[in-house]
């Protein structure tokens, strides 16, 4: 399937879905779903597949288990790229009612990998290469986000010259475009593209610096 942009009938999909979160809306509208919002992107990652790798493509369903929000579905299709072997640094895309957004780095590190990172923030020549990297994309536009201390981490001096960077726990890029006409074109492919090229040193920081976790994984119960 080649990929032509985001019709718009899927962002009207989603529209519908954050004012009637039910089964009986997303029962009505599934093949909205499934031909308008899935397919294509299905097919962007398939085309981006050559460069950067295989893609998960995220459920529809929300893991309501432990929130206190119940409403079954995700108001947005969401999709990650991790190549096999990296452990740590990923690419992800996602569209939604509120436009496209492209993000890359780490959205969540156990505390093995934590402490990795924070070693190499710490560390005078690898530290200064992510600082470096992170000036650059806020330069060129791109939001630094992730799960953040507040207070100093254990070990580490509140002056250090990189302490902004030891506090994070996380640490992803992510750029944002509400709905414009070329969304639903083949153009979004280029954009795209282009972004996670610009992502590729972040992420090889991270593949690099932080790698796989070493811990068990958590017994499901």
């Amino acid at each position: 399937m080649t990929f032509d942009g985001f019709p718009d009938e899927g962002l009207v999909f989603y529209e519908g879905l954050e004012a009637d979160n039910s089964r009986t809306f997303w029962t009505a509208h599934r093949a909205t779903y499934e031909a308008h919002v899935r397919a294509p992107m299905t097919a962007l990652l398939e085309e981006l597949a050559p460069e950067f790798g295989t893609a998960k493509v995220f459920r529809p369903y929300r893991d309501v288990r432990f929130s206190h929000d119940k409403t079954p579905y995700k108001t947005h299709q969401g999709a990650v790229v991790t190549p096999e072997g990296r452990g740590a640094g990923s690419w992800y895309v996602q569209i939604s009612a509120d436009g496209l957004l492209v993000s890359g780095g780490c959205w969540r590190l156990e505390s093995d990998q934590v402490a990795r990172y924070r070693r190499a923030v710490a560390d005078d020549v690898q530290g200064p290469r992510l600082a470096a990297e992170v000036d650059r994309l806020r330069v060129g536009g791109w939001d630094i986000e992730g799960d953040r201390l507040v207070r100093v981490p254990a070990g580490f001096s509140a002056d250090d010259d990189r302490i902004d960077l030891l506090k994070h726990r996380s640490l992803h890029a992510t750029r944002h475009w509400t709905p414009e006409e070329w969304l639903h074109t083949a153009a979004t492919l280029d954009r795209v593209r282009t972004s996670w090229r610009d992502l590729v040193t972040l992420n090889a920081w991270f593949a690099d610096n932080v790698g796989a976790t070493t811990k068990e994984p958590r017994p499901r119960r």
